[in-house]
């Protein structure tokens, strides 16, 4: 019997947003939406009720500063990575990626 599955979603979507210091109604209008819905839909995406769609995510991505695949780390060091990765350049990574490939083919 397999575990039931959390979808990791919803967290992370509030702890982004509570990082950044703003409302869900905030978020919901600063994303476009009618004011006097915005703080429920939010809601319903943090409660798991709804899940927004690619076009959607994206946007709560962009306006609080974190990966669209943040939302989709299961715990909290792999997020912290995500993130930290996101800042680095495209030269950084490629070092990164050089040493950890090192590091992995010692390994073996």
């Amino acid at each position: 019997m397999s575990e039931k599955q959390i979808n990791p979603l919803p967290l992370r979507l509030k702890q982004a947003r509570t990082a950044m210091g703003i409302s869900q109604k905030q978020l919901g209008i600063q994303l476009g939406m009618e004011p006097g819905t915005a703080s429920a839909r939010m809601n319903h995406y943090e409660k798991g009720k709804h899940t927004p769609d690619y076009a959607t995510l994206k946007a709560m991505a962009d306006e609080l500063d974190v990966p669209v695949a943040y939302f989709f780390c299961e715990s909290d060091k792999n997020a912290q990575v995500l993130c930290l990765l996101e800042q680095m350049s495209d030269e950084e990574k490629d070092i990164l990626i050089e040493q950890l490939s090192k590091l992995n083919a010692s390994d073996k």
